[in-house]
């Protein structure tokens, strides 16, 4: 059995830690009992003189030196060495040993009160929510000691360290980080060589490269690779042109999924978000057997929270534009993509998410801002209704409701040029309905889009998944067009397939220049099993 303590051993090394200053209590001695011969122990009498080798020690090497305290004691007398070592930009990763997570909530002997013990002067502290987590932590702390130039603080209880670390999990971080400076061309160097050996390589974008030089600088990237390009799991913004013919879709949220979609590559490049976000827990790897990832963002969170070989901060356009020049082309060969099709509902049919968007396909202006805020058709919905400019799809990031109403009417007062258009669920729209009032007040145009079940259709259908029944009724007799009216946003109501198109046809013409919002409150049906939730849910 690998333990947890096995896996940040590893760690240690990788990271060319081996030597810790410490003075050891009895939260340490999981950790420090039999430490390899490999790893050196370096003894100080008190906290101070501890953190003050490990701080000459870091200055000397110009590496993050490690540091072992116990509990409340031993972090509470360090922390005025600490300060100076924050002050004097010495790098130090710290360990800080807890009691038994077993029995913390008891509150026993030794137990410390640990956040914010230090004040503000670690660069980062953290205490992994499981023992699994503790590897990657250390890890990250590794980094954010060599970033920010002072001591990183992770938090261990004791009994971490005999827990079995599953492989197939893995150290959850990056193997290593390279920062660009002005010039991106040496820190991409990892990257351009991965690239090269690649025999299938594949690209993964995501939010963070949704701007007009990011855009051209991926096109560019992905012709020369010859590479497919996938979109980040629930991404907030596009990170590429999704009517071109090298964009693949939407990745999987889940590991089987995800799998799959990357068996058959032997180098994943991820730009402008993590690598990868997941939604539902699945046991087994991330990403298959043999697959080396390379990620490209201007955020370390993101970099630090990625499964990855070799992570690059830096500016998405400059590093792409980098890396492009120096690839030699490749072909590609791109795989017919069979429109989306849905026959129009007969007369006694109700209408399905899937008609709006068929209709309003044809008929939004290129550079339209979509805002998506209906869980239980954005897949149907990243079909019809693909992002063809920078900026052209925006929904929240977090994945919380009621972001999608108010943030169309400031992207419309922020930016008048463009048409906006917020397609919402009923229940994603009642969390913020208060915003109609605002966009009618400040004269923003846009077009509300309300998908009206009735019902919360996502939660219903994870309740189904899960084997039960909701608790949760449902509120069919909510009148959102009323409602909206009473906001004084004007609004109709549309029920059948005919009503749908000329009102598309009335309206749509003339979105750019319009200044009035307006809501449509359509009705759909709420059941969609096989399109409800796609591969992204």
């Amino acid at each position: 059995m690998t333990t947890v303590r096995d896996a940040t051993l590893e760690v240690l090394r990788q990271c060319g830690m081996n030597r810790m200053f410490a003075n050891p209590g009895s939260t340490e001695v999981p950790f420090l009992t039999d430490l390899p011969d490999d790893l050196d122990f370096v003894l100080g009498l008190h906290e101070g003189a501890v953190v003050g080798m490990a701080t000459g020690y870091a200055i000397a090497t110009g590496q993050p030196a490690l540091v072992v305290l116990h509990t409340t004691a031993g972090l509470g007398n360090a922390v005025g060495a600490l300060a100076t070592a924050r002050v004097n930009r010495a790098p130090l990763v710290v360990l800080v040993g807890q009691q038994d997570r077993r029995h913390l909530a008891r509150a026993p002997f030794l137990a410390g009160r640990l956040e914010g013990l230090a004040g503000a002067y670690p660069v980062w502290e953290h205490q992994p929510v499981l023992p699994q987590d503790v590897p990657g932590a250390v890890r990250r702390a590794w980094h954010e000691a060599v970033q920010h130039r002072g001591p990183a603080v992770v938090v261990v209880p004791m009994d971490d360290w005999s827990a079995e670390f599953d492989q197939a999990l893995g150290v959850a971080g990056p193997v290593a980080v390279v920062r660009a400076r002005r010039e991106p061309g040496p820190a991409v160097d990892d990257v351009v060589r991965l690239l090269e050996r690649a025999d299938a390589p594949v690209l993964v974008v995501g939010a963070g490269a949704d701007d007009p030089e990011a855009w051209a600088e991926l096109v560019t990237l992905a012709q020369r690779l010859g590479a497919p390009v996938w979109q980040e799991a629930f991404g907030a913004r596009a990170g590429f042109p999704q009517d071109h013919p090298q964009f693949a879709g939407h990745l999987p949220s889940n590991r089987s999924g995800l799998r799959s979609v990357l068996t058959g590559h032997d180098v994943a490049l991820v730009v402008g978000t993590g690598a990868f976000r997941q939604y539902v827990y699945e046991p087994g790897p991330l990403v298959p057997d043999g697959l080396s990832v390379a990620v490209i963002s201007d955020d370390p969170d993101e970099l630090h929270h990625s499964h990855a070989d070799v992570a690059v901060l830096a500016d998405v356009a400059p590093a792409c534009a980098a890396i492009a020049a120096r690839l030699r082309p490749r072909p590609f060969t791109a795989a017919p993509r069979p429109a989306p099709e849905v026959e129009p509902p007969r007369a006694d049919e109700r209408l399905l998410a899937a008609h709006v968007f068929a209709a309003l396909a044809p008929r939004l202006p290129r550079d339209t801002v979509l805002v998506e805020e209906t869980p239980s058709t954005r897949s149907d919905l990243h079909r019809w209704l693909p992002a063809r400019a920078p900026r052209g799809f925006v929904s929240a990031a977090m994945g919380g409701l009621g972001f999608g109403l108010p943030a169309a009417a400031g992207l419309r007062l922020g930016d008048p040029s463009r048409p906006v258009v917020a397609v919402l669920g009923d229940g994603s729209s009642l969390y913020a309905v208060q915003g109609l009032w605002s966009a009618a007040r400040y004269a923003s145009g846009v077009l509300f889009i309300v998908l009206t079940n009735g019902r919360y259709a996502i939660m219903d259908r994870l309740a189904s998944d899960a084997g039960g029944k909701p608790p949760w009724p449902a509120f069919a007799d909510i009148d959102i067009a009323e409602l909206a009216r009473s906001l004084n946003c004007p609004a109709r109501r549309i029920t059948s397939h005919t009503e749908l198109i000329s009102t598309f046809d009335d309206v749509l013409p003339a979105l750019t220049t319009r200044t009035e919002p307006l809501l449509l409150d359509i009705s759909v049906a709420a059941d969609e099993p096989a399109t409800q939730l796609g591969g992204n849910l």
